[in-house]
C-alpha cells in the first residue's frame, strides 16, 4: 500500500504568473521562455514544454530581466494535457526576485 506523505516547506509559496526564461537543458539546447504558477523567495513552480529530472540544475531569468538564479529541479510532474511542472531551489542568485528573504532568514541563498 502506497502511502502519501505531504511535504513541509520552509515557506508560504504564493500564486503569482512571472514570465521567465530555463536554460541548461542536458539534452535539448535552447532557452525555454515560460512563467510561474506560483513563487516563494527560494524557489518556483514552473511550467516547461521539456522533461527535467530530478536534481537537474538550470537556469532561470526573469523577463524582462534583473534576476537570474541557478536552480535545481526538485520534482518534475508531467501534467495533464501537456507539459510538466517544476518544483525549482534557488541555488546561486542576486537581488531583485519578486520576493525576498526576510532580514537574518539563514534559508536564504542570497550570493
Amino acid at each position: 500500500m502506497n502511502k502519501s506523505y505531504p511535504v513541509e516547506r520552509r515557506e508560504k509559496r504564493v500564486p503569482m504568473a512571472i514570465a521567465v526564461q530555463l536554460s541548461g537543458h542536458i539534452n535539448i539546447q535552447g532557452t525555454e521562455s515560460t512563467f510561474t504558477e506560483n513563487v516563494s523567495a527560494n524557489g518556483a513552480r514552473v511550467y516547461s514544454v521539456r522533461p527535467w529530472r530530478k536534481n537537474d540544475r538550470l537556469w532561470l531569468a526573469s523577463l524582462p530581466g534583473g534576476f537570474r538564479s541557478l536552480a535545481r529541479v526538485t520534482y518534475c510532474q508531467a501534467l495533464a494535457g501537456q507539459g510538466f511542472a517544476l518544483g525549482l531551489e534557488f541555488l546561486e542568485r542576486a537581488a531583485g526576485w519578486v520576493i525576498e528573504s526576510p532580514p537574518g532568514d539563514r534559508s536564504s541563498n542570497a550570493a
